[in-house]
């Protein structure tokens, strides 16, 4: 191969459980795919979280660091990635969670022999408190309707072509797309006919505790409320029927984040698959 094939990009914050980030970044180093680059984003930690990332950094030349001072957001931490990124391909990741050795491999190969997608996730094993437990189980060729529940793409686990953000564009940085950019783009993506699909075997560990149903104020859930109503519109998805999807950011933030949990992990216990961190 002639230069570098995958650019993986990740953003971090503050992330004080060093453990989970050891974790993640050990898990793409270990890839069985090589020929990567690894463009982390410090987006404004502090001091202990940046001097801990330039360890992490100093350990493989592949890791590419870059600090700012001021945080602002994870989609311009991974706007900036993308257009500082030298791969033919751009996978994500999160700190906290897992991929497993094949992931990068296994997406490589599949968007190298299926030009007619723009991007590939897959399944997940779910990391909670006591370990990995259970299936998160995504559709395998999302349409329209797999849009109202929430993504039908697990963000972390995805690798686009490097060309879709060129012709379709960047993650927005609108204000009001906080903590739902994924949701945004690819629904935005989906309209412009660029289209995705899920691998179905579980290349990566998606962590979920009782912390992530805590961590979304009440401010993002009634953004998302109105992104939904804006792109449910264009997806002829805003009806009587799916007046209960459009809602659901706002009822789901009234919920207590322990019953929410255990509601989620009822749901993934019959099968189900949507996120909601």
């Amino acid at each position: 191969m002639n230069g570098t094939e995958i650019s993986i990009i990740m953003g971090v914050y503050n992330q004080r459980e060093f453990n989970q980030l050891e974790q993640a970044v050990a898990s793409m180093l270990k890839q069985s795919f090589r020929n990567f680059e690894y463009l982390i984003y410090n987006d404004g930690s502090d001091r202990e979280v940046t001097e801990y990332l330039q360890k992490i950094a100093s350990r493989d030349s592949r890791i590419r660091l870059f600090c700012a001072k001021k945080n602002r957001g994870l989609a311009y931490a991974l706007n900036f990635c993308i257009k500082h990124a030298k791969g033919r391909y751009i996978a994500r990741m999160d700190a906290d969670d897992i991929s497993l050795p094949e992931r990068l491999q296994r997406q490589y190969d599949f968007l190298e022999d299926h030009e007619e997608y723009g991007f590939v996730g897959c399944n997940a094993q779910l990391l909670r408190e006591s370990g990995a437990r259970g299936l998160r189980l995504m559709p395998e060729k999302p349409k329209a309707e797999n849009f109202l529940a929430f993504s039908p793409y697990i963000h972390p686990s995805v690798m686009f072509r490097r060309e879709v953000f060129k012709k379709y564009g960047l993650y927005s940085e609108a204000k009001s797309n906080l903590r739902c950019e994924d949701y945004e783009l690819f629904m935005r993506f989906f309209l412009k006919g660029c289209i995705g699909y899920n691998i179905q075997e579980p290349l990566f560990q998606y962590r979920e505790d009782e912390n992530a149903f805590k961590k979304r104020k009440y401010k993002y859930r009634v953004d998302e409320f109105r992104l939904r109503c804006t792109y449910f519109r264009k997806l002829g998805l805003f009806n009587v029927r799916s007046a209960y999807w459009v809602m659901k950011p706002l009822i789901a933030g009234l919920v207590p984040g322990k019953m929410l949990y255990e509601l989620k992990k009822r749901e993934n216990s019959h099968g189900i698959s949507v996120a909601d961190k």
